[in-house]
């Protein structure tokens, strides 16, 4: 065995040695708690822009990246533009890996990879600081509903002709929306790339922790997630791609972070 080989082995057998731990599972949890009571995900950056998200969740969302090295990323919900721009300079960074690796020049504005944001409500101040960004000419922003038929259909249209497709759901949290954007966005993911489902342990958190929202436990991602799941076997879903669409749970990403705000939202198309 190689050490390469005998390292991953290694990282493995500490993965599933946490996942065994319902001690080191239960701190996780409380951590994860009282992090959202001191607003922890709300301190830190990307490139610049406030990225709004517990590290941990951006480590998965780099290796993610790397992993599948897609060539479109669709997320949903852009609030400051922080995930649009770890999305954009990730995918930058593969264009420069490409380049490297062909012995090519690079024209950073060359290259068809890019992400797509869409926010019902892209905010003047955070749609200039995204527009002055030197990552801003790997991505669009749609402003609309995520679930609006015209704002689907146009998403629908830029993905033609991307074979690499990604998608981060982090807009409303309500089932409802969260199960629509689903079935809008799902079909759009290729075979072995992912559809994160961001916040999907809302359904962890003491029912007092969302009190101010319209979503909260038995109403939020991860129900919108389960409800998904246990559909796909008997709806004969298809993909854009046209083959059968089918997902899992990717249970093995949240055993290496431990504290992750997406519990049970980490899907790969299989």
């Amino acid at each position: 065995m190689s050490q390469e080989a005998d390292f991953a082995n290694y990282v493995n057998n500490n993965i599933l040695s946490a996942a065994g731990d319902p001690g080191f599972r239960g701190l996780s949890q409380v951590w994860v708690r009282e992090c959202i009571r001191h607003n922890y995900a709300q301190n830190f950056t990307w490139l610049g822009r406030p990225i709004i998200q517990v590290p941990q969740d951006t480590y998965a969302y780099q290796e993610l990246i790397w992993q599948y090295r897609p060539d479109l990323i669709i997320e949903t919900g852009i609030a400051h533009g922080g995930s649009l721009v770890m999305s954009a300079s990730m995918l930058a960074m593969l264009d420069y890996c490409d380049a490297v690796e062909a012995g090519t020049v690079l024209d950073p504005r060359a290259s068809r990879r890019k992400v797509v944001g869409i926010d019902i409500d892209i905010r003047a101040h955070n749609r200039a600081g995204i527009e002055a960004h030197p990552m801003h000419h790997k991505i669009q922003m749609i402003e609309g509903s995520a679930i609006d038929k015209a704002v689907v259909d146009e998403v629908h249209a830029i993905a033609e002709g991307y074979d690499r497709v990604m998608i981060f759901l982090d807009s409303n949290h309500t089932h409802d929306h969260v199960l629509a954007e689903l079935h809008a966005y799902a079909p759009l993911v290729s075979q072995g790339s992912y559809c994160v489902v961001w916040d999907s342990g809302v359904e962890d958190l003491p029912a007092d922790m969302c009190a101010d929202r319209p979503w909260g436990k038995g109403d939020n991602p991860k129900t919108a997630v389960h409800a998904y799941l246990a559909g796909q076997d008997t709806a004969n879903r298809k993909g854009a791609d046209g083959e059968a669409l089918q997902f899992e749970i990717d249970h093995v990403i949240e055993a290496k972070l431990m504290i992750t705000a997406s519990s049970d939202g980490f899907l790969r198309r299989i």
